[in-house]
């Protein structure tokens, strides 16, 4: 086996509770979902221990490997598995900087691959996933979960199928920059992470939905207004909700059939990508690898 081709998916919070701190990381309960957004990565071996990346799509020419969390998870592979380099190709459909998870998509894909190919202990992948960001390890697997702690508990659940109209405002928020900003603003909102996860699991959309929410909404509009913008814009739309994911800028709305995300899409008035966007699961998150 010389390659392994995987396809990667982004996710939103449904929830996003900030419980506090421990030292510098803030604790979250959050309910997350894949949905059927995608970036194909492929993973090549090499004779030396070099590891290079190329990336194609969505402006992603211009990220640096040094920031580039596929690349920092290969060569940390590379130095702590003695293997083998690798090369990797990156093609994204995954907007960047939009709370969207593809940056630790593509890690965690660039990882998943890299255990094939070089036969590392899959026992290990998952700890080694979870110090490439919050949701590298959940991404290995992908779904409905909840998350808690720092997102290295990840807790799979079952959630109701649901559409989203997705929109990507042009302008993205600093993750770093609204993690400070929520703490400046200290707003405490109640938790809503519990009561949702109920809800759905007695397959109540329409009453889940209601307790949709993201505790870092407030500093993400105070850091770029057209956050809040567009979530007016989507409410005024009349979905089962309408929410922020991650760190923003990306806001969605809820409905329960494709044909109403379609409608909103078809009426939506503002700026941004617009996407329907479906929930998958994790049966339907790999490809089968690609082998050569």
């Amino acid at each position: 086996m010389n390659s392994v081709t995987v396809r990667t998916y982004g996710k939103l919070n449904l929830t996003l509770d900030i419980l506090g701190r421990e030292g510098d990381f803030h604790m979250l309960d959050s309910i997350v979902c894949t949905v059927d957004l995608s970036d194909r990565v492929t993973v090549r071996r090499r004779k030396d221990g070099l590891v290079r990346i190329f990336m194609h799509g969505m402006g992603s020419e211009a990220i640096s490997p040094e920031e580039n969390n596929a690349f920092r998870a290969a060569e940390a592979f590379v130095k702590d598995y003695g293997t083998k380099g690798a090369d990797i190709t990156v093609h994204k459909n995954i907007p960047m900087g939009a709370g969207l998870g593809g940056s630790s998509a593509d890690a965690a894909g660039t990882i998943d691959a890299l255990f094939r190919l070089y036969g590392a202990p899959q026992a290990e992948k998952k700890a080694f996933a979870d110090r490439f960001g919050s949701d590298t390890g959940y991404l290995l697997t992908g779904g409905a979960a909840r998350l808690r702690g720092r997102g290295e508990r990840v807790e799979h659940i079952d959630i109701p199928d649901f559409y989203a109209l997705l929109v990507c405002p042009e302008r993205r928020v600093s993750t770093a920059e609204c993690y400070q900003k929520f703490d400046e603003l200290e707003s405490p909102e109640p938790p809503r992470s519990e009561r949702a996860a109920e809800e759905l699991a007695r397959g109540n959309l329409e009453w889940a939905a209601r307790l949709f929410g993201n505790h870092l909404t407030r500093a993400a509009e105070a850091l770029e207004p057209e956050v809040g913008r567009t979530l007016g814009r989507l409410r005024s739309l009349s979905p089962l909700c309408a929410c922020m994911t991650g760190s923003g800028s990306a806001c969605y709305a809820v409905f329960a059939a494709r044909e109403l995300a379609e409608w909103a899409r078809s009426r939506y008035r503002g700026g941004g990508d617009l996407f329907i966007v479906k929930n998958i699961e994790p049966a339907s998150l790999w490809d089968i690898p690609d082998m050569g």
